[in-house]
């Protein structure tokens, strides 16, 4: 929840009794949540009276720690005290719900949530709001198109809410730089609200064309609207300055990973109380976080990969101050409240500034004086390519999923075997085919709607065009004369920006890029560090009709190794380079061969490898050969040889169960080969270039263990990720 700041607010004379009344209530609210000082600001009082009193749609674009929390509990008392139903807030993350809950009692507000870490409650929430003893009532937007939510409690919520709240509303928006599908149901959703039902939508981060389109969503006409309410109301936007007023803003720019993990490492003791230090990498994350500990610093990693229980954990440490950074990549960010964060610094730049905007804007929101710094990295752009190739999928493939479902239900899995998309883009998809009416998630699956439905070409095209904009805007960032703040607000058509007076630019002062040498060798020396264990497969992928459960263990993989991550600081760099599209094939470095030794010397195995074995390559051939070539030279292995295809590579593919048809279809095993790898009766080392999904070097194993090796020892140059 952000912080109520009520500086700038004023009391107000009115000449309507019951308004004055009104006003006078909702101002002894606020001083119950937050303190006896406080006073409503203007808009927000604005935002109260038109929810209360007006019954309109409203959209708060205001900076983060304005007080957007305040105007939701406080109209949810008033609306409750005129005898109206609970308040449904949207909110995207469990920590801002449990910030959302605690806030609440402050208020005199008794709030609840659903979602995924209470299932067991469910039904016993949803008997206390129907019994009216719940105020606010928290959910997901995933939870929305749940099909039982939808069809059995969605309704009667709809039709008894007082007020409906989504926080974070610049999710909704696919122009925006955090679009999530699942909020763009909210158009349903307010679709089946009575007519005259309020709605508040809050936002810190969205420029006019996110504010314009989030504004445009909420005015949708009700279903259940009366002859003299046909047009739609227009929106209520109220935006504010963006000014934070406590950040001070500077970008260091260094020659390499070394020195941005040195810099950091000497930065963390000088840098005031507890932050956050941003990575753009899962990766990355566990890297840095690993180094500044190796250093002595008290910090811990952060991702959407990390245990639930790890990460509330790591977020109470934090709070505590019993850590001195979480080393995060963006899942630490909405909703995350400590007003007391010192710093936040970025290794790697967001690819928007308004993304960046929003993550700095964790800091300093209760302290005068927050450092916010920026490592920009030679790889950021190479990262930023890679997540824009997750955009929305082309018409071809939309269109093909779409005549695979109107055949019949389908699962995701099942869908994975006809669609050749990975799980996380396929899910995108259907969210979005859904919200759009094209198909329908049921029990068990998904299916087509036979509604009509168009590819809107043009307006994908504008909003990755938008995208490289960002990009280019967030380029200039890191090299302007001018006002950092200033350039990241005008960004977010923030008009009221000016030089704020603090930022290495302004004041002249910038942070020096100086580092002990001592410090960068040591930096240096832990990112060349290789090696990186590969956890060998265990389960076919569902969705498969012959292949299902566990990998019997007598055709599975061991464990395996490569040198590096391509999303790496260390080993990545010059992975990525030998992985570059373009770059020509040849055979394997000596710098790689030779930290491939090393990783090689330092595994520890149950059963040395007596041979080794080569996985085709249709890209780089030279290169997987000559790799096989001399590490049997080296390592006293004998060279069997290679597997063969059958007729051409596999090609490509993006989900797994695609992958592992294709890999069977055309994997072989020559017989000459089969025969070798039986007469020789070793552990195999099986070498590939890169490891991506996986299932290439799971087959490949297969088939070299069914011709009677005791084990298979997978290794590679670079994994994906």
């Amino acid at each position: 929840m952000d912080d109520q700041g009520f500086e700038q607010g004023s009391e107000q004379g009115f000449d309507d009794p019951e308004e004055a009344a009104l006003h006078a209530e909702a101002q002894a609210r606020l001083r119950a949540l937050a303190g006896e000082g406080a006073v409503l600001r203007d808009d927000q009082w604005a935002a109260i009276k038109a929810l209360v009193v007006d019954r309109r749609r409203v959209l708060v674009v205001q900076r983060t720690g304005w007080g957007k929390s305040a105007v939701y509990f406080i109209a949810t008392a008033l609306l409750r005290e005129l005898g109206e139903g609970p308040t449904v807030i949207v909110s995207p993350l469990l920590a801002l719900m449990r910030n959302q809950i605690a806030a609440a009692e402050g208020a005199g507000v008794h709030a609840v949530t659903v979602n995924s870490a209470n299932p067991e409650e469910w039904e016993q929430i949803y008997a206390q709001v129907a019994e009216g003893v719940v105020d606010v009532l928290l959910v997901s937007p995933e939870r929305l198109n749940n099909p039982d939510f939808r069809d059995n409690v969605l309704p009667e919520l709809a039709e008894s809410a007082g007020l409906v709240v989504i926080d974070e509303a610049h999710c909704v928006s696919d122009w925006g730089h955090d679009f999530r599908p699942d909020y763009r149901r909210l158009k349903s959703l307010l679709a089946k609200l009575p007519q005259g039902s309020p709605v508040l939508a809050t936002t810190a981060t969205a420029n006019a064309r996110v504010t314009h389109d989030v504004a445009e969503q909420l005015a949708v006409e009700s279903e259940f609207g009366e002859a003299e309410f046909e047009e739609p109301v227009e929106t209520l936007v109220l935006r504010g300055p963006l000014e934070r007023e406590s950040l001070h803003l500077s970008v260091v720019t260094l020659r390499g990973a070394e020195e941005r993990l040195a810099w950091l490492d000497q930065a963390l003791h000088e840098l005031p109380g507890s932050g956050i230090v941003y990575t753009l990498t899962v990766a990355a994350a566990h890297e840095i976080a690993a180094y500044l500990s190796e250093r002595g610093h008290t910090v811990a990693s952060y991702s959407g990969q990390t245990d639930q229980a790890e990460r509330l954990a790591a977020e109470q440490d934090l709070l505590d101050n019993k850590v001195k950074a979480l080393v995060a990549t963006s899942a630490l960010g909405m909703g995350f409240d400590k007003p007391d964060l010192g710093f936040v610094v970025h290794v790697g730049a967001p690819q928007s500034p308004v993304a960046y905007y929003q993550q700095v804007g964790r800091a300093g929101r209760g302290v005068k004086r927050a450092e916010v710094i920026l490592l920009p990295g030679a790889e950021d752009r190479q990262i930023w390519a890679y997540f824009a190739s997750l955009a929305f999928p082309a018409e071809q493939t939309v269109r093909q999923t779409l005549d695979a479902l109107a055949e019949g239900r389908l699962s995701t899995p099942a869908l994975e075997t006809r669609i050749d998309l990975s799980r996380s883009r396929l899910e995108m998809m259907l969210k979005v085919l859904d919200v759009d009416g094209a198909v329908r998630r049921v029990s068990g699956g998904w299916e087509a709607t036979g509604e009509p439905w168009s590819y809107d070409a043009e307006r994908y095209a504008r909003v990755t065009q938008a995208r490289e904009a960002e990009q280019q805007a967030m380029l200039a960032y890191l090299t302007t004369t001018e006002c950092r703040e200033m350039h990241l607000r005008l960004h977010l058509d923030d008009e009221t920006a000016t030089p704020c007076g603090r930022c290495d630019n302004c004041t002249g002062v910038h942070r020096s890029a100086e580092i002990d040498m001592a410090s960068v060798e040591a930096a240096r020396t832990s990112l060349a560090r290789p090696g990186v264990t590969v956890e060998p497969k265990r389960r076919w992928p569902t969705g498969l009709a012959d292949l299902s459960g566990n990998i019997k263990p007598d055709f599975a993989a061991d464990g395996g190794r490569v040198l590096g991550r391509l999303t790496d600081l260390g080993w990545g760099n010059r992975l990525r380079e030998i992985f570059a599209p373009g770059a020509s094939d040849g055979p394997v470095p000596d710098d790689v061969f030779g930290a491939l030794v090393k990783v090689l010397a330092s595994w520890e195995w149950e059963s040395r490898p007596g041979a080794v074995i080569a996985v085709p390559s249709a890209s780089r051939p030279l290169l997987v050969r000559s790799l096989a070539e001399r590490l049997a030279q080296v390592g006293r292995l004998t060279h069997l040889g290679e597997l063969g295809y059958r007729a051409g590579s596999p090609g490509r593919q993006f989900n797994s169960a695609q992958r592992v048809q294709a890999i069977r279809g055309t994997l072989a095993m020559p017989r000459d080969l089969a025969g070798r790898v039986a007469e020789a009766g070793t552990p195999v080392l099986l070498v590939d270039d890169r490891i991506e999904t996986g299932w290439t070097m799971t087959l490949a194993a297969a088939l070299v263990r069914h011709a009677g090796a005791p084990a298979v020892l997978p290794l590679a140059l670079a994994k994906s990720s």
